[in-house]
């Protein structure tokens, strides 16, 4: 039996390949990617100084934060210079076009 607790929180076409946004699981903002048709979400905030990763530029699976340049790979949640460094990734699952986060 699975603790998850999938929440849908965008259609598949919501966001398009290559792009991100900003979406809310129960109240949790969390930066949801699509990164080559596969869909990736991480904590919406920023281990530097709290900025909004969900709103920051994607190149293949990195994020660049909007605030002050600090990147992520989207798929695993890592810092890209600090790898010790990570934001939390979640748990997503696409059920025919919705898709759903778990945080």
């Amino acid at each position: 039996m699975s603790d998850f607790v999938f929440v849908r929180v965008a259609s598949v076409n919501d966001v398009p390949e290559g792009e991100g946004r900003v979406v809310s699981v129960n109240g949790t903002p969390v930066a949801l990617f699509n990164v080559g048709g596969e869909f990736h979400a991480i904590s919406n905030v920023c281990a530097h100084k709290g900025g909004p990763l969900g709103e920051g530029e994607l190149d293949g699976s990195v994020v660049t934060c909007p605030w002050h340049g600090w990147q992520y790979d989207v798929t695993t949640g890592r810092n890209i210079m600090m790898p010790s460094i990570a934001v939390k990734k979640f748990p997503v699952k696409v059920e025919g076009e919705d898709v759903l986060v778990d945080v």
